[in-house]
């Protein structure tokens, strides 16, 4: 899943795909990349990021989405909490959504996915981006965010989501210190036991920063590590924003991992 950030303030590559037509060039980029994915989003989620209003947020995003869904093959997701974009975005060819707060930021955004019926990523956070990381507060971080995405699961198969449409994520960096960041990673297979493809975001973040001392557009060594990790623990979709090498290297993986041939 390539990330495309059509924001001023995205902690890595804010500022860089402002202009529609720099987000769109960068879209077309991931896709020749080998991109299987596209999340297109319009408002940070940084720690401490400022909430951004809807009629800006549909100002940065449905342009961009609107080019690419003409000039690339691979689905988009719109990586957004309101349901006015996501509403918008679908309907403009957007096949799925990647919402942080796992559909409990907006009392409408289940109104919509019942409806459009799309691919839904469901993330957990505690609080919001002004907020959470003053509740990184767990006694096992594991456990306590395993039980939220399956309880968030349960309830939308019970308001008409068909299980293959849902995914999960356990939200790196969102209400997590460091620490609770690498717990996670650590146990990411209690994740895959619950049976839903598994989307896992670490890509530049602060926790990978602080072991390799690289600021966040440089910290491309320690994301390539931390993707080979994930891929060889069989996480099915890793969000990230250096699509090309990453791709080289999940190639080399399956490669390595195929058994010799009988002589």
């Amino acid at each position: 899943m390539g990330i495309l950030n059509v924001t001023p303030d995205s902690f890595s590559d804010g500022g860089l795909y402002l202009e529609p037509s720099a987000a769109i060039e960068r879209g077309l980029q991931l896709a020749e990349e080998g991109a299987d994915i596209i999340d297109v989003g319009g408002e940070s989620t940084r720690p401490g990021a400022q909430p951004v209003s809807l009629k800006e947020e549909l100002r940065r995003v449905l342009p961009v989405i609107t080019a690419l869904v003409e000039r690339v093959s691979v689905p988009l997701s719109i990586d957004t909490s309101k349901a006015v974009v996501a509403r918008e975005a679908l309907a403009a060819g957007v096949q799925i959504v990647n919402d942080v707060t796992a559909l409990r930021g907006d009392p409408t955004m289940l109104e919509v996915v019942t409806e459009f019926q799309p691919g839904v990523c469901l993330m957990h956070m505690r609080g919001t981006p002004q907020t959470m990381q003053q509740q990184a507060v767990y006694q096992d971080v594991v456990e306590e965010v395993r039980g939220f995405l399956r309880e968030r699961c349960e309830a939308l198969k019970k308001a008409g989501i068909p299980e293959e449409k849902l995914a999960i994520d356990p939200g790196l960096g969102f209400a997590k210190t460091p620490q609770h960041n690498w717990q996670i990673i650590g146990s990411i297979q209690r994740f895959r036991e619950l049976g839903y493809p598994l989307v896992v975001g670490h890509s530049r973040k602060r926790f990978i920063r602080e072991i390799t001392g690289a600021e966040a557009r440089k910290v491309i060594e320690g994301t390539l590590g931390v993707s080979l990790l994930l891929a060889a623990a069989g996480v099915d979709i890793l969000r990230i924003h250096d699509v090309e090498i990453t791709r080289r290297l999940l190639d080399w993986l399956r490669k390595e991992s195929k058994p010799e041939p009988d002589v």
